[in-house]
């Protein structure tokens, strides 16, 4: 099929990130401002990179979340809790990251500086989902899921369950495409977390009167579930899927793209890092946590 050859040839030249077993208690915002450094290296010729990473515990908002008018009081009550809380850059809403949940970032350049085809790079990410779950035989569709936390029209699904949500950051000279996997785990009891930061966070914010949402989400509980609940792959669902992900890469690797891909490869200083998560802190959370 086209979108697999497609696929297959992005894959040439990518360096795998894999970050999946990196779980010591780190920044909610280090994914974040590594997958931004990348970026930045990939548009200045850098290679293609797939990261996968999880985080043990946090609570991601969008900017939209963050400007609710009691979202200051909500991220007290989740910190309260355990969870670590942040504001994020690329465009979606709130999601809750665990041990359950495996990230996925493609980091690659644009074709041009002018390229604006949104739809062709979210359509990647998710021919990139639907053929690492192929083998479970389940059909995964796309399409915004009413109740679900962080909808978007490329909310991924299986039996009308959504279990994954893609958003989108880009750079002059390249961009990333992020995705979120609900792996193990209760969906519904993530949802239900959800509802609760924005019934605090939100106050008497409410959807109009003809339903549709003009302040925060509706979530309902019944509206997501993980891959272990959906499709068939045990409690260890999370390391199943991460398993076919890698085995893609690695099927669409060369030998001289790995080459030329290893030769400009570069990652930042531990100094660097620090500095980029203290910058998207100061721009983009709303107080200081």
């Amino acid at each position: 099929m086209e979108w697999q050859q497609e696929l297959k040839d992005r894959m040439s030249g990518m360096l795998l990130l894999d970050r999946m077993n990196e779980v010591r208690e780190l920044d909610p915002l280090h994914a974040f401002a590594l997958d931004d450094w990348l970026c930045r290296r990939t548009g200045q010729g850098g290679p293609s990179i797939c990261h996968l990473w999880r985080h043990p515990q946090a609570f991601i908002l969008g900017m939209r979340d963050s400007r609710l008018p009691h979202a200051d009081e909500a991220r007290g009550w989740l910190e309260a809790g355990g969870w670590r809380t942040a504001v994020r850059h690329s465009g979606g809403a709130a999601v809750p990251l665990d041990l359950g949940v495996v990230n996925v970032s493609l980091i690659m350049p644009k074709p041009s500086v002018n390229h604006m085809h949104y739809h062709n790079d979210f359509e990647l990410m998710y021919r990139f989902i639907q053929e690492a779950l192929r083998m479970t035989g389940e059909q995964v569709d796309k399409g915004e899921i009413g109740g679900a936390y962080c909808p978007g029209d490329y909310d991924l699904s299986i039996g009308g369950l959504k279990f994954c949500g893609i958003a989108q950051r880009r750079q002059t000279h390249a961009f990333i495409v992020q995705a979120f996997v609900v792996a193990e785990g209760s969906g519904a009891e993530r949802a239900k977390l959800v509802r609760s930061f924005y019934e605090r966070a939100a106050g008497a914010a409410r959807a109009d009167e003809v339903g549709n949402v003009s302040e925060y989400p509706l979530v309902e509980a019944g509206s997501t579930a993980s891959l272990e609940e959906l499709a068939g792959l045990g409690p260890q669902a999370g390391q199943a899927f991460a398993r076919q992900l890698r085995r893609i890469v690695s099927e669409g690797q060369t030998e001289a793209g790995l080459s030329s891909a290893a030769e400009r490869l570069a990652m930042p200083t531990a100094e660097e890092l620090e500095r980029d998560i203290a910058a998207l802190r100061a721009r983009y959370a709303s107080v200081s946590h």
